[in-house]
């Protein structure tokens, strides 16, 4: 017997808990409430077409909200997929993880939200260079591009939730 996808996996939870599963996918409540909404959801190609649809539905202030629920590349977190997410950074040298550190103050300083990358599988130089890269991006054209960032992060963390 397979294992159940995650459009399975929220179809099967209570209130809650579905609530509770979404937000680690997103912090923004917004897009958590449209998802309860959808429910339940007719497979997991209709739960991926569910979430991007809620969340290129949602405004700046709540995607500054979702952008909110993630720890500054190189941080880590407490959170065990974002650390896994970050996992490039296992191997960063000092200098590397300094540089980072700068740039992330720079963003912050700049666009006024943390930098957001859909970081699984690149390596800390990659995430470096995209970081330098997107400095000199204007606000609103950042803002665009950090909330498609936001949907590969959502779309990789509701693919693990059956498996958590």
């Amino acid at each position: 017997m397979g294992t159940a996808g995650p459009a399975e996996y929220l179809n099967g939870q209570s209130g809650n808990a579905a609530r509770a599963a979404l937000t680690r996918c997103c912090a923004a409540r917004r897009w958590v409430e449209a998802m309860l909404a959808a429910r339940p959801f007719g497979g997991d190609a209709a739960l991926f077409e569910a979430a991007e649809r809620a969340w290129w539905a949602l405004g700046k202030d709540d995607w500054l909200e979702a952008f909110g629920g993630h720890p500054r590349i190189g941080d880590g977190g407490i959170d065990a997929w974002a650390r896994h997410e970050q996992a490039g950074m296992n191997r960063a040298d000092e200098q590397t993880r300094a540089a980072l550190a700068q740039g992330n103050r720079e963003y912050e300083a700049r666009f006024g939200h943390v930098f957001l990358i859909c970081a699984t599988g690149m390596s800390a130089t990659d995430m470096l260079g995209a970081l330098r890269a997107r400095l000199g991006n204007d606000p609103a054209t950042e803002l665009r591009i950090a909330a498609g960032e936001q949907v590969r992060i959502t779309r990789l963390r509701l693919e693990k939730l059956a498996a958590s």
